[in-house]
């Protein structure tokens, strides 16, 4: 998810990477920190596959400053990337966020944007918990322990909300009747 967030941003504007830092420190930050030892080498992986070039300039003190602009090459990889999420990128929530965060970027594309929230909803409707008794999930009511059933009913309530969200934006992005 580090490479589509690093596209993603770029795609927005270009950043000095401290400035990509703290955006990525924004969407992942309090789930996943992101250390220098991750970014820097992420960055110098796709600049070395052309997704990205650094451009120097004066910096305000001594040091210059480096520019990271997405390249072609890089914006192409994007949109493919959001075009067609792995399953995991529609299964994780975290990653999921990610995918959102950037899904605007097809802008002009409402059937390639409907198709992923498609998948989301689809992902959805599937019955699942994060207890099972065997194979069958564990729904809130059945569970004793207030900890537990106040994740099952948060993740419920979240679902639900999520369920109305992406009705109502596959209903504006695929105007008409079904």
């Amino acid at each position: 998810m580090l490479k589509l967030a690093i596209l993603g941003f770029l795609h927005d504007r270009p950043l000095h990477g401290y400035q990509l830092r703290r955006h990525l420190a924004a969407l992942t930050g309090h789930v996943r920190p992101i250390s220098d030892g991750t970014l820097y080498p992420a960055i110098k992986r796709l600049e070395s596959d052309g997704l990205l070039v650094r451009e120097t300039e004066p910096g305000t003190a001594a040091a210059p400053r480096h520019t990271l602009h997405l390249t072609e090459a890089g914006q192409a990889a994007l949109l493919d990337r959001l075009r067609t999420p792995d399953d995991l990128d529609i299964s994780d929530e975290n990653r999921w966020f990610t995918v959102l965060a950037f899904l605007r970027h097809l802008d002009g594309e409402p059937a390639a944007q409907a198709a992923v929230l498609r998948r989301r909803l689809a992902f959805l409707g599937e019955p699942a918990s994060f207890f099972y008794d065997g194979e069958r999930p564990v729904g809130a009511e059945e569970v004793d322990d207030p900890f537990r059933r106040g994740m099952l009913l948060i993740a419920r309530a979240t679902t639900r909300a999520e369920l109305a969200w992406l009705r109502d934006t596959l209903d504006a992005l695929e105007p008409g009747p079904r």
